[in-house]
């Protein structure tokens, strides 16, 4: 195991408490992306922040900056938000929201438009699917099955996972409905809808809490068709990286508390590394033939998260944000809702009530 450290380095201050997936890299430069916020009472809002424009003398548009942003819609879904994901999860082209929450449920919905060829935001948000786990959930992500379908992942206590089903385009006595209907007519039983994975035969502490991150790259070998590499780890300073359900390609144990768990393309051969990050700053890079490196950030780490070509902490007493330089924001990809790609960026804040908690993502 090697030691590193990032010489260069942005370091910016702010001041409130803050939620543990409270950063995320991306574009912000306000490219017709619009921003989806979540709050903890459950109020669903989406800001456009398109700059408006105006005519100048000359007769050309002039884009105004600064101008206060509003959402142009909202609507109310179940509270308690706890881990936000946008991604297509039935494989129809189409992106979906998903929601975790504190009372171990998670839900899927999709925005309806109702107005198409007008400029104006008008739709709903629906509700697709309900599913409820055994433990609590701390992430969510979206991999490759073995038939190339998309496969949505949630994390659960004692380095397990389980992949939720899409059943509504399955049974046609599912329909999606809005946020006022009744769920509970087209919920699905658990053992249809839920499959749960132990990642080991070795007992896992129930208690511990363990996340997880999908869709690993490995380059554009013939190797990278077939299921998709996703990576656990564990409080406890567990971390896998896995191959389908019972393939273990490797598995490493540290002496620190992992909280969060990313993937980066460090050498830029087309293959993401794993990276993790413990309570304590300590943050570890592990290539797909396990070959480890770590770096040694100065303070605890409230929040982290890595994106081309950059990695970034939130850091406590004082709050911090680190990032190695140069400082480019990397665009994620995918728009909520359409089947065109957009650069996106995913945020979430925690402000000092914690009722004014929300979790925003820009897509």
């Amino acid at each position: 195991m090697r030691s590193v450290s990032y010489v260069q380095r942005v370091a910016l201050e702010f001041s409130g408490s803050l939620f543990p997936h409270a950063i995320c890299l991306g574009d912000v430069d306000n490219d017709t992306n619009l921003v989806v916020a979540v709050s903890a009472e459950g109020w669903f809002h989406l800001c456009d922040l398109t700059p408006a424009r105006t005519l100048d003398s000359s007769g050309h548009h002039e884009t105004l900056m600064g101008e206060e942003q509003r959402p142009v819609f909202k609507q109310h879904i179940p509270a308690n938000t706890k881990v936000m994901l946008i991604s297509d999860i039935d494989g129809d082209g189409c992106c979906e929201l998903v929601v975790g929450y504190t009372d171990r449920v998670v839900r899927a919905f999709r925005w309806e438009d109702l107005g198409e060829g007008t400029e104006h935001l008008t739709g709903q948000l629906v509700s697709l699917q309900k599913w409820t786990l055994e433990g609590q959930v701390d992430s969510l992500s979206v991999t490759p099955g073995s038939l190339g379908v998309p496969e949505l992942m949630v994390s659960q206590p004692g380095c397990a996972y389980a992949v939720l089903l899409c059943t509504w385009n399955k049974d046609t006595g599912h329909f999606a409905t809005s946020e006022g209907t009744s769920e509970s007519s087209r919920e699905t039983p658990a053992a249809r809808d839920v499959v749960l994975h132990q990642t080991s035969g070795r007992i896992h502490n129930k208690n511990v809490s363990t996340h997880l991150i999908g869709n690993i790259k490995r380059g554009h070998t013939s190797e990278s068709g077939g299921s998709g590499l996703f990576a656990l780890c564990t409080l406890d300073g567990t971390l896998k990286l896995m191959e389908e359900a019972d393939k273990l390609l490797w598995s490493v144990q540290v002496d620190h508390q992992l909280f969060a768990l990313e993937k980066l393309d460090v050498t830029g051969n087309g293959h993401e590394e794993v990276v993790a990050c413990a309570w304590d700053g300590q943050t570890y890079i592990i290539d797909h033939n396990r070959t480890v490196v770590r770096f040694q950030v100065d303070e605890n780490v409230r929040a982290f998260c890595a994106d081309s070509p950059q990695l970034s902490w939130i850091t406590e007493m004082p709050p911090y944000v680190h990032e190695n330089l140069p400082p480019v924001l990397s665009p994620l990809r995918g728009k909520f809702g359409h089947r065109d790609t957009e650069e996106e960026c995913c945020v979430s804040t925690k402000a000092e009530n914690p009722k004014d908690y929300q979790q925003t993502t820009r897509s």
